[in-house]
C-alpha cells in the first residue's frame, strides 16, 4: 500500500495505480485475523479516497470504481480471514485428539526395560493424523522383556483399529503366556477372530530372557538388524519363513514356526523397523540405504541415535515419507550401570 501511494503520486492519475491499494486487505486475509484484516480494510480506503481526492478522481467513475473494489476486496477478506480462523482451530481440535489417540494407542515406551535400553521412532506417513497402521509395544514380565513391532496392511482407520487391535491382544499375552510361541498362538487367534476381507499384519516379536538370548518370530516383516559391540551387522532372516498374522495359523493345521534365538550380549542393538523405512524412496527413486546408514546409531543414547537416523531418512526423501515409518531400538546395557527408575518416553517425530 505504501508503495502504490507512492508510485501513484510520482506517475500521476493517468497510470491508474489507484485499485493497486486493494492488494493490502486481500494479503491482510490471507495472512492475519478479521481484526487485523478490518483494519487493514479501512486504512485502504482512507488511503484509496485520500489518493482519489490528490488525483482529481473523485466525484468520478475510476475514483468510485476504485473504493467499490477497494471495499469489495476487503470484505472477501475478512470472510477468508473467519473461514481460515475457523479451520485453523477445527484442525487444532484434531490435532489434539490425534495425540490423545496416539497416546491410548501407542504408549511412550520405558526408556528402560530390565537390562536394554529403549528408544522409539514413529512418523506418520500423514502428518496430521499423528498414527497409522504401524505399532509397537515394550512389555517387561517376570521372565525378561517382550516387544512387538508390526505394520498392518492397509491405511486409514481400518488400520488404526486393527493396530489397537494386535497391541491389545499382545500386551495382555506378554505377561500371560509362559513362552513365546504362546503370545504368537494368542496373538493369531485374535487376529483370525477380528481380521476380514484378507487383512493381514506383518509383525515380529522378540523376547529377551535372563540368559541374555533372544528369541524371535517373524510373520512377513522386515528383517531386525543386530549390530554388535564390534559394529558387525547381522540381518536376523527367520528359520522357517511364516506368513503374516491373520492368514489362518491360528485355525489349526499349520504350526507356528520356531524362534530364532541368538545371544544378545553387553554393547549389542537391535533395530527393529517397519517397511517404511527401507522403502523411503529418494526423487531418483532409491531406496533407503538401512544397513550403510547403521554407523548413525553410534550416538550416546539411543533416543540421540534414532533422531540421527530418522532425520537422515528425512534428507534422503527430501520430504514427507510416503508411508508410515516406526523403529524400535533397544539397546544392552547390564544394570549395574543404568541409573533411576524406569521412565515413559515420548516417541521421537
Amino acid at each position: 500500500m505504501a508503495v502504490t501511494l507512492v508510485a501513484d503520486v510520482a506517475a500521476g492519475p493517468t497510470v491508474g495505480l489507484l485499485p493497486l491499494v486493494a492488494l493490502g486487505p486481500a494479503f491482510a486475509g490471507l495472512a492475519g485475523g478479521p481484526s487485523r484484516t478490518a483494519l487493514v480494510g479501512v486504512l485502504a480506503l482512507f488511503l484509496c479516497l485520500a489518493l482519489g481526492w490528490y488525483d482529481g478522481l473523485l466525484p468520478g467513475r475510476r475514483g468510485t470504481t476504485a473504493l467499490i473494489s477497494v471495499a469489495g476486496v476487503t470484505a472477501a477478506g475478512l470472510g477468508a480471514a473467519v473461514m481460515r480462523r475457523r479451520r485453523e482451530a477445527e484442525l487444532a481440535s484434531v490435532r489434539s485428539i490425534a495425540e490423545v489417540a496416539q497416546r491410548v494407542l501407542l504408549r511412550p515406551v520405558p526408556r528402560q526395560a530390565g537390562e536394554l535400553l529403549v528408544a522409539v521412532s514413529y512418523t506418520a506417513a500423514v502428518a496430521e493424523a499423528r498414527i497409522g497402521g504401524d505399532l509397537y509395544e515394550v512389555v517387561t514380565f517376570a521372565g525378561g522383556v517382550r516387544v512387538i513391532v508390526g505394520d498392518v496392511q492397509g491405511k486409514g482407520l481400518d488400520a488404526v483399529e486393527t493396530a489397537a487391535d494386535v497391541l491389545g491382544a499382545f500386551r495382555e499375552a506378554a505377561h500371560d503366556e509362559p513362552d513365546l510361541t504362546g503370545v504368537s498362538a494368542r496373538l493369531e487367534r485374535a487376529m483370525d477372530r477380528t481380521l476380514q476381507d484378507e487383512r493381514f499384519v506383518t509383525a515380529v516379536i522378540a523376547e529377551l530372557r535372563p540368559d541374555r538370548a533372544m528369541a524371535l518370530l517373524n510373520y512377513g516383516h522386515p528383517a531386525p538388524l543386530l549390530i554388535d559391540s564390534a559394529g558387525t551387522v547381522r540381518s536376523l532372516e527367520p528359520g522357517t519363513p511364516a506368513p503374516p498374522l491373520g492368514l489362518g495359523l491360528g485355525l489349526g493345521g499349520v504350526e507356528s514356526p520356531e524362534p530364532l534365538t541368538v545371544e544378545f550380549a553387553p554393547g549389542d542393538q537391535l533395530l527393529l523397523y517397519t517397511d517404511g523405512v527401507i522403502e523411503a524412496r529418494d526423487r531418483h527413486g532409491a531406496f533407503y540405504p538401512l544397513v550403510d546408514r547403521l554407523g548413525l546409531l553410534d550416538a550416546d543414547s539411543p533416543e540421540l541415535a534414532l533422531q540421527g537416523l530418522h532425520g537422515d531418512i528425512v534428507k534422503h526423501t527430501g520430504g514427507p515419507l510416503g508411508d508410515d515409518a516406526a523403529m524400535l531400538l533397544l539397546r544392552y546395557r547390564p544394570r549395574h550401570t543404568l541409573g533411576g527408575p524406569d521412565e515413559r518416553q515420548r516417541g521421537t517425530r
